[in-house]
């Protein structure tokens, strides 16, 4: 992890502004409204809050778009990375052990992140992460974009798909019936039982298992293939931002298509899942990219960008720092004006807190990279 100070390297306005978007619902956002909701019971609230909440199994709401979204801008700056490294003059040798040694920081960084610093047996120790996950799909993607041409690239966003749906329809764990895709039931989850040391977040199933890590390649691939798209010089950006946009549509109409057979389901990572998030992320980034990148209207979003330029630092920096004590002694007086939606005003403040700290950063020039 290096820290760059005086370095702000070239890149979209618009991957960082959306990575900083995406980042600012976990800061303590999206608690933050979950908890009014538990205060304030009004069918509005509390419909928008069962938004920020995982369904348990099959289903999907915006809470489960955070962590695809997040791996599929990985995927559009691996492009620009890499790319800029082959111009420096970078052989792929070199180029791929930086890909694996930022894939390995990162899962090293979720195995702290799990488990902290204490010692335990092995069996108490919880090995699949968010960033685990994010580190091994960027690593087989990135090799995947490093050695492979465009149209190879399709292929294998298709391939990795297809049979992985192919995989769960014609296996099962011992004892159910083939195909079945109940949490004790399906392969995926038995896989994990079976072969990852330590425990499971569920117990029979973890919701970061290593099997599915065959679907997060392909969601991070999909970054990939947006990030080609950008590269080309044939269309205007405007045209660029509204193809992506109807590439997005017919990614969602795709995942409700396929949900019928194959559901969509963030816990088993589903085909149908990865086309649902790529079409949404799709979406989401075709209009932040008309907006800033073609329209030039930068600056509402900087709030966003000064999250987005430090997205794993404050993801992890929680798990050191107390933000929360720091919300308290500053704000903890002014949330008290506010009775009984105190609690909900303190995860706010603490959200801001944690922005003060980024924000700092920023005027300093200081970027945590892997």
């Amino acid at each position: 992890m290096n820290k760059i100070p005086g370095y702000r390297p070239p890149r979209l306005a618009s991957l960082d502004a959306l990575r900083g978007f995406d980042m600012f619902w976990i800061m303590g956002a999206g608690d933050c409204i979950t908890t009014m909701a538990g205060i304030q019971k009004t069918p509005f609230l509390t419909t928008l809050a069962a938004q920020f909440e995982h369904p348990y199994w099959n289903g999907f709401a915006f809470w489960d778009l955070i962590f695809p979204l997040f791996m599929f801008l990985s995927g559009i700056s691996s492009v620009f990375s890499i790319d800029a490294q082959l111009k420096k003059g970078n052989s792929h040798k070199q180029i791929l052990a930086r890909i694996v040694k930022r894939g390995v920081i990162l899962m090293l960084l979720g195995i702290f992140y799990n488990n902290g610093l204490n010692i335990k047996p092995l069996a108490d120790i919880r090995f699949p992460s968010v960033l685990g996950k994010i580190g091994l799909s960027y690593i087989f993607a990135s090799i995947i974009y490093l050695y492979t041409k465009e149209k190879t690239q399709f292929i294998w966003f298709g391939s990795l798909l297809t049979g992985y749906w192919l995989l769960l329809k014609f296996t099962s764990a011992p004892g159910f019936p083939m195909g079945d895709l109940t949490e004790p039931g399906n392969f995926m989850s038995y896989f994990d039982r079976t072969f990852l040391p330590g425990k499971l977040s569920r117990g029979i199933h973890d919701t970061c298992g290593l099997l599915c890590t065959v679907t997060g390649v392909a969601t991070t691939l999909s970054g990939i293939l947006t990030g080609n798209y950008l590269k080309k010089e044939r269309q205007s950006p405007a045209k660029k931002a509204g193809w992506l946009a109807i590439a997005g549509m017919a990614g969602i109409l795709l995942a409700l298509l396929w949900n019928s057979v194959f559901p969509i389901n963030k816990n088993l990572w589903s085909s149908s899942f990865v086309l649902l998030t790529t079409g949404l992320s799709l979406l989401l980034f075709a209009l932040f990219y008309y907006v800033m990148d073609v329209s030039g209207h930068t600056k509402w979003a900087f709030f966003f960008k000064v999250i987005g330029m430090n997205s794993i630092f404050i993801y992890v920096s929680p798990k050191i720092i107390h933000y929360g004590y720091f919300a308290e002694g500053l704000f903890g007086w002014f949330a008290g004006l506010f009775g009984v939606y105190q609690p909900a005003m303190i995860l706010l403040f603490v959200t801001f807190t944690e922005w003060l700290v980024l924000y700092a950063m920023y005027r300093k020039n200081v970027f945590i990279r892997i």
